[in-house]
């Protein structure tokens, strides 16, 4: 059981045992990643009917071998990509084709994951029966970039919602993919450890100087959401800002940066120049990949403002998780306190863990 108060001025963290017991690492997999969205990837990938797009769902978290397909009819949908005979793993790799065949011993699915044929079946009773097609994982989407998971707490229009009302104006069907651009990190220390460093602008004066130079720390604003979030960066004058429209609740206002983070592991970074999708994948109690997915907007705001040097940002949040991962381990250092002007998020966030896994 995990018992973090719901009074910040009351509350102390989680101990130690959470950011180091494997048991624990464990029980995370089903109870919370399990219950929540992930990101997959953008709509191009499945662009046309016929298209097949495998993925392993959180890998290194969850590593539930997924499907997504674009049937005939131009319908989108996610599925187990786990053969209901043998489980042998039915596509291998993106194409466009016009059904789904198992190469182990030939059953047969439509783009739809419905059976359609086995051979030398002949004689068994009972079949086909519904379990025999494949299973639907539940499938969400925001305008074109699109996510999945295995058993959703909430509808991802619900989870989002917040985001996605508040940054209506922005045009997201105009921003594209820039692999180029795209990094993985990893990461010696928890995964926990670099949410709750990401949760917080505590920090950002003592570690991150250049960022500092351009947000106004004073102003620096945070919102929390059911199942997630917000983190208004406020900027210097002179610094790049976004140029709001008069629709936004933000108009009028210096924004650098919208940094929203949803349970347990998504962020996304809005910038002048677009946006990073940070996604946090939890392989061992000590070790974290984090990939960084930009979508560029406007390719003349890169390089600059609060979204200028992600890279180094990254690099400076790197060197204290794995510092923190290593006073985890400490035998005199059991738990601490939480600022109540700073560390609102952060409390936040271990409340949905304590929800998620003491259920």
């Amino acid at each position: 059981m995990l018992d973090i108060h719901p009074d910040i001025a009351q509350a102390w963290t989680p101990p130690t045992t959470f950011y180091t017991d494997p048991a624990i690492f464990e029980a995370s997999r089903d109870r919370v990643f399990g219950r929540t969205w992930q990101f997959v990837t953008d709509e191009d990938s499945v662009k046309v009917p016929g298209q097949v797009y495998p993925f392993t769902l959180l890998e290194g978290g969850l590593d539930e071998p997924l499907l997504l397909t674009r049937d005939r009819d131009d319908q989108l949908h996610c599925l187990s990509n786990v053969c209901t005979h043998r489980g042998n793993l039915v596509v291998e790799g993106a194409g466009n084709v016009n059904t789904l065949r198992c190469r182990y011993h030939g059953r047969r699915f439509g783009l739809d994951g419905a059976f359609q044929f086995m051979p030398e079946f002949e004689g068994v009773a009972g079949f086909p029966a519904p379990c025999d097609h494949l299973a639907k994982a539940p499938l969400g989407k925001w305008n074109q970039l699109l996510f999945a998971a295995v058993h959703p707490v909430a509808p991802i229009e619900e989870v989002f919602a917040p985001m996605m009302e508040r940054l209506s104006w922005l045009p997201l069907r105009e921003f594209r993919p820039d692999p180029t651009r795209g990094r993985e990190y990893l990461i010696k220390g928890h995964w926990a450890l670099y949410i709750d460093n990401y949760l917080e602008g505590f920090h950002i004066p003592y570690i991150h100087a250049a960022l500092n130079a351009t947000l106004q720390y004073d102003d620096y604003a945070t919102e929390p959401y059911r199942y997630g979030n917000l983190q208004l960066g406020v900027g210097k004058e002179g610094e790049m800002v976004f140029d709001l429209p008069k629709e936004s609740p933000d108009y009028g206002q210096h924004i650098s940066a919208y940094y929203y983070w949803f349970f347990p592991n998504l962020m996304f970074n809005f910038y002048p120049w677009g946006l990073s999708i940070n996604v946090v994948r939890p392989l061992a109690p000590d070790l974290t990949k984090v990939q960084f997915i930009p979508y560029v907007w406007d390719a003349s705001k890169l390089g600059q403002g609060a979204g200028g040097d992600l890279d180094r940002v990254e690099r400076e949040d790197e060197a204290v998780v794995e510092m923190v991962q290593r006073g985890m381990r400490s035998r005199f250092y059991s738990r601490g306190r939480y600022s109540v002007k700073r560390e609102q998020n952060t409390h936040h966030f271990h409340r949905l863990l304590a929800e998620f896994l003491n259920q």
